[in-house]
């Protein structure tokens, strides 16, 4: 399993994740649930009508933490947003019950992918292991 399928399945098995962005100087973090590996990158799901689209599209810069079985990770670096219909429609192949909220070809849905990201796994007994992608 190379390092971005690992970084993604640990994310799956937290079943949820905390996204965080910025707000001028303000942190702002959040419950995210959405994760899948494709066409190579780590991409995540959202509404561009929700606060943190807007938080994105003016810092992309993120970190995402999550935690399972004593340990955890955080994922760094810049969303990038991918408006075409092929990713979005994989997410929600990956994640169906969204479809009665979103759809591939709607101007709400978006996906982000991470461009110059960076995971370290980490726990209180071992060492961190970093893995970028």
């Amino acid at each position: 399993m190379d390092g971005i399928e690992k970084v993604c399945k640990f994310l799956e098995e937290c079943g949820v994740y905390y996204l965080a962005t910025a707000e001028g100087d303000q942190p702002r973090v959040r419950p995210f649930g959405t994760v899948m590996v494709y066409e190579g990158k780590l991409y995540i799901q959202t509404g561009k009508v929700k606060p943190v689209s807007h938080q994105l599209a003016a810092n992309p810069k993120a970190e995402i933490c999550g935690f399972k079985d004593g340990k955890w990770i955080r994922v760094s670096g810049a969303l990038v947003n991918d408006d075409r219909v092929e990713a979005k429609t994989a997410m929600l192949d990956k994640y169906p019950t969204l479809k009665g909220m979103y759809s591939a070809e709607d101007d709400n849905t978006q996906v982000l992918y991470f461009q110059g990201g960076t995971a370290v796994f980490a726990s209180f007994g071992g060492a961190p292991e970093t893995v970028s992608f």
